[in-house]
């Protein structure tokens, strides 16, 4: 389909689209559950609404295209391109395209920790400072004052950040570029992203800076995955990107997630947002095209449709992959179990990103229970998900034995695309 598509059918599909919202969030109302019963399988009629909704999106200069991809019981039962991967030279939208992940890559960086600490080499309790000395000497930022006086003591952390902390995002180092607190606002303001540098160089920036809470008391979303990546080249003896394609990129046939685009022939291939969408600030990690040190194992990687897949499916299989197995089942299990739940000691707050409903493990969020949204959103207990600032998202559902991949580049229309796509993935499911 093109983007030239009739009004008739685009009229059509708006109303198809709102009927079929209406149909989902009626039927987990009037169920009184969100959580279908296992043994589901898709109605191909129902999932044709999801090229309704995609083709007005673009035909409405929401977006310029993008790709979905539903696998179920190993095989692909939705798998569809839409419109174009770069509005700069129309380019569909095709299997090689390559997307920025964001935040997408954040899995793929825990997955390869949780390796190590499968192996033996690397243990959930250890100290940060073990192996990036420099967080020896952290402090925490207390905020004292009020409103625009508001100043910031700094405090020893009452015990030391750990690789735990780091993975479950309960360390206490944060981001620069949202809210509005003391510390976030020297994030903001610190020189961090300054030149051309390594992982070591990124995480000692880090160490330099106050944690937003005391380690282990709030989930808060920031650079801990970063700090994590270079955990891992401490403990392995490799950069991040020569550990993870050694352990499981390189064996899985990942061939084309990576940290930068080094030749013209992929640049081409890389997709782009709308002109009037590419403001959005992540620092460096927003230029795969030009070749920088630092492997950011938070925000940094590109990958494709068929790269993300084989990582989704080896997801679904609790660490397992065409035979291989890349995690024994017990340390799998234990990465995909909530562990921010109410008896852990830690904190939501309104920037609680894995939303409600959901708790968190090592690297994704984990569906625990339906929430306080009437009615729920769709979805399963034991759900895992995880999106990017750029529009990129994965539902991987255990119980139907299926996953869900959008892959996009819309940084402004991405959570209202997301919740969109889920709606209709699961209104589509029939038993």
């Amino acid at each position: 389909m093109t983007m030239r598509h009739g009004f008739r059918s685009l009229i059509g599909g708006v109303f198809l689209l709102a009927a079929s919202h209406a149909a989902a969030e009626d039927r987990f109302a009037s169920e009184g559950s969100f959580d279908i019963p296992a043994g589901a399988h898709f109605s191909q009629d129902k999932l044709a609404r999801i090229g309704e909704f995609f083709r007005k999106e673009i035909d409405n200069g929401k977006i310029p295209g993008a790709i979905v991809l539903i696998q179920q019981h190993g095989k692909p039962v939705y798998r569809e391109f839409f419109g174009i991967r770069d509005p700069d030279t129309n380019a569909p939208m095709t299997a090689d395209t390559i997307f920025r992940l964001h935040s997408m890559t954040k899995p793929i960086t825990s997955f390869a920790a949780m390796m190590l600490i499968d192996q033996g080499k690397l243990k959930l309790d250890d100290p940060v400072s073990k192996y990036i000395p420099s967080f020896a000497g952290i402090k925490v930022g207390v905020e004292t004052g009020e409103d625009d006086k508001k100043s910031l003591d700094l405090v020893p952390p009452v015990r030391p950040v750990t690789v735990r902390d780091l993975l479950l995002h309960t360390s206490g180092i944060t981001y620069g570029f949202y809210g509005k607190s003391v510390v976030r606002t020297a994030y903001g303001k610190a020189d961090i992203y300054d030149g051309d540098f390594n992982n070591k160089e990124f995480a000692d920036r880090i160490a330099q800076l106050p944690l937003e809470h005391q380690p282990g008391t709030m989930w808060d979303y920031g650079h801990s995955t970063d700090v994590l990546g270079r955990v891992i080249e401490v403990v392995s003896g490799k950069s991040l990107l020569g550990f993870e394609r050694e352990a499981f990129l390189g064996p899985l046939g990942m061939s084309d997630t990576a940290f930068f685009i080094k030749d013209k022939a992929r640049q081409a291939r890389l997709a782009k947002p709308m002109g009037w969408d590419r403001d959005f600030r992540t620092g460096r990690q927003n230029r795969p095209d030009t070749y920088q040190e630092w492997e950011s194992g938070s925000g940094g990687m590109i990958s494709t449709l068929d790269d993300y897949t084989k990582f989704a499916q080896m997801l679904l299989n609790g660490g397992e992959y065409d035979g291989k197995r890349y995690m024994s089942a017990a340390t799998f299990k234990d990465m995909a179990t909530d562990h921010i739940g109410k008896d852990s000691g830690v904190g939501r707050d309104y920037l609680y990103f894995p939303g409600d409903g959901f708790g968190f493990g090592y690297g994704f969020a984990v569906r625990t229970d339906a929430g306080n949204a009437k009615p729920p959103p769709p979805g399963s207990l034991g759900e895992l998900k995880w999106d990017g600032a750029s529009g990129c998202y994965f539902i991987i559902d255990p119980k139907q034995d299926f996953f869900v991949i959008l892959l996009e580049q819309t940084p402004s229309e991405r959570q209202r695309i997301q919740r969109s796509l889920k709606l209709l993935v699961y209104e589509a499911l029939e038993n």
